[in-house]
């Protein structure tokens, strides 16, 4: 089954997407700053968070993103500490669904960790397992779409997380060369989705992969 008609893996990507962007708004207005709310922009309602590229390139390419969530970060008692700590808020609440689908799957579903695709799992079941069946795969493809949104947003180039949580870190005196990289950080990240797909030079997919392996590799030291 083709996976734009694929619900388990269409499931994942909005509760991936909505939390991820929900979890951005909660920890500013937790540090004072009311934009988010008042944006309408704390909630779990996935229609508030869906930014319609970002969501068709997790279909065409496997990886994306949400309607960016308006902060102030003039609100916050220190600008650079609390603008870093809305930017991780989004990758680590994917981590978080990432380790709760991993270890839910190992519980309920272990079968689905040994087959290739959904439909192959589907072959294995009788028709009363199906049901289970289905959910065994929202949680398959949260694993691996929450891992991957991950990855992809703590890619230090901007408007990405990464470049946020990395900001935080640099020293007053390069914080100006610093801001004109982040004004050039959408040509960059375009430039390297261009050489990917064009030299196939996996730049992007190698950066992913090494992340999402290593989070792997801790989640199966606990089995």
């Amino acid at each position: 089954m083709s996976e734009l008609f694929n619900p388990p893996f269409i499931i994942a990507i909005l509760i991936a997407l909505t939390v991820h962007e929900w979890a951005h708004a909660y920890v500013a207005d937790r540090l004072g700053d009311p934009t988010p709310r008042s944006e309408g922009r704390l909630t779990l309602n996935p229609i508030a968070h869906l930014d319609p590229i970002g969501t068709i390139m997790f279909f065409l390419v496997h990886f994306g993103w949400g309607k960016p969530v308006p902060i102030n970060p003039r609100y916050f008692k220190n600008m650079r500490k609390g603008s870093a700590l809305v930017a991780v808020a989004g990758p680590l609440s994917n981590l978080i669904l990432a380790f709760v689908a991993f270890f839910a799957l190992v519980v309920f579903a272990p079968q689905v960790l040994h087959v290739s695709s959904s439909e192959e799992l589907m072959m294995t079941l009788g028709f009363g397992e199906r049901l289970q069946a289905f959910f065994s795969q929202v949680l398959a493809n949260s694993l691996f779409i929450n891992l991957g949104l991950m990855a992809f947003n703590l890619l230090p180039i901007a408007p990405l997380d990464g470049s946020k949580i990395v900001q935080a870190f640099i020293p007053l005196r390069y914080e100006y060369s610093f801001e004109r990289y982040m004004d050039q950080g959408p040509y960059i990240l375009i430039g390297i989705l261009l050489v990917e797909r064009l030299l196939n030079i996996p730049i992007l997919l190698t950066w992913i992969t090494v992340i999402v392996d290593a989070v792997l590799s801790v989640m199966t030291a606990f089995l």
